[in-house]
């Protein structure tokens, strides 16, 4: 598939976004991703595929080891906004289970570090319609797809920063 030109996304973002299409993309672009985002202290990943992305830091729920995940996320208001989607799995990410165990995380967006506390927004909760969209107008309607995959409903992760 070959990427559409968009002068608001960059050249590499554009290719990156050819590999994935509507779907997930290849895993070692995901981890490439990653990588680029944390080797260079957030001066490349926040907006290298064409959607605002940050590293959450989690503690590990079992190992006590940091863990760390590079998500799209969107903003409501004073949060940073975030999809337990895991591509449409039907079994919640390893982050997801993390915060439930440890709510205190740690966000890098581009090269701001942040100290914020987790909230888990589900369908019942009132906001979740209004978050999920969105979260689903940030990353190009994947979420829709994402959720046609699965039987399970996708949480959502308010994070507010605490300092």
């Amino acid at each position: 598939m070959t990427a559409v030109a968009d002068p608001g996304v960059p050249r590499i973002a554009r290719t990156l976004n050819g590999w994935m299409g509507t779907s997930t993309g290849p895993a070692f672009v995901l981890q490439l991703h990653r990588w680029l985002y944390q080797r260079t202290g957030g001066r490349l990943g926040h907006g290298i595929i064409g959607v605002p992305a940050l590293l959450l830091h989690t503690t590990g729920r079992r190992t006590g080891l940091r863990r760390t995940a590079a998500l799209v996320y969107g903003r409501e208001g004073d949060f940073y906004v975030v999809a337990a989607s895991n591509y449409g799995d039907d079994r919640d990410p390893a982050w997801l289970d993390n915060i439930r165990a440890h709510s205190r995380v740690q966000l890098q967006v581009a090269r701001r570090r942040l100290e914020a506390e987790a909230r888990i927004v589900g369908p019942d909760d009132p906001d979740y319609a209004r978050l999920l969209a969105v979260m689903n107008r940030v990353n190009r309607n994947r979420y829709d797809l994402y959720r046609t995959k699965t039987t399970r409903p996708i949480p959502l992760v308010a994070f507010q920063v605490t300092g």
